[in-house]
């Protein structure tokens, strides 16, 4: 078993991809991972559309001004919320749910690359093109594929972010 810390510091944002597809199996571990996310009183609210037709990834890239990424990877997870399932945590629900699709993927070899969408001014062209119900909101595009870089991104230290007992 990979170790949890060790997966989360080595996870980064993958914006080119090889030209090779994504094994099926892959993509359901992944969905599976998803599944699993906690979620407020366990009401998961959420779903997920897999994008992987070329035409349509290229059309969100075009859509999206910071996600033209999504037109090289082989599959687009696009993590959605429903709000009538649980008003107050959908987002954070289906951003959990999100994480953990993107931390599986970084397990089993591939690459990812998040870009929001909710709340934006391009959601509603997004749910147009994908079909997305009224009721569910799109969080976002992750870009899903085998690395075609290695990006060395660092974080902030600890002691500039922790505070204990009070700020």
């Amino acid at each position: 078993m990979n170790d949890a810390l060790n997966l989360l510091k080595t996870r980064r944002s993958i914006r080119k991809y090889k030209d090779q597809q994504v094994e099926e199996e892959k993509i359901q571990k992944c969905l599976e991972a998803a599944q699993w996310a906690p979620s407020a009183s366990n009401k998961q609210p959420w779903e997920f559309l897999i994008v992987t037709d070329e035409q349509v990834r290229k059309k969100l890239s075009e859509i999206h001004p910071y996600a033209r990424f999504v037109a090289k990877s082989p599959v687009v997870f696009v993590p959605l919320t429903n709000p009538e399932v649980h008003p107050k945590y959908h987002k954070s629900d289906t951003a959990l749910a999100t994480l953990q699709y993107m931390i599986e993927a970084h397990s089993l070899g591939l690459g990812t690359c998040w870009a929001g969408v909710i709340g934006s001014s391009i959601e509603t062209e997004i749910k147009e093109l994908l079909g997305v119900p009224e009721n569910l909101n799109v969080l976002g595009l992750v870009a899903t594929g085998y690395a075609d870089e290695e990006p060395t991104k660092t974080r902030k230290e600890l002691d500039d972010l922790v505070h204990y007992e009070k700020y």
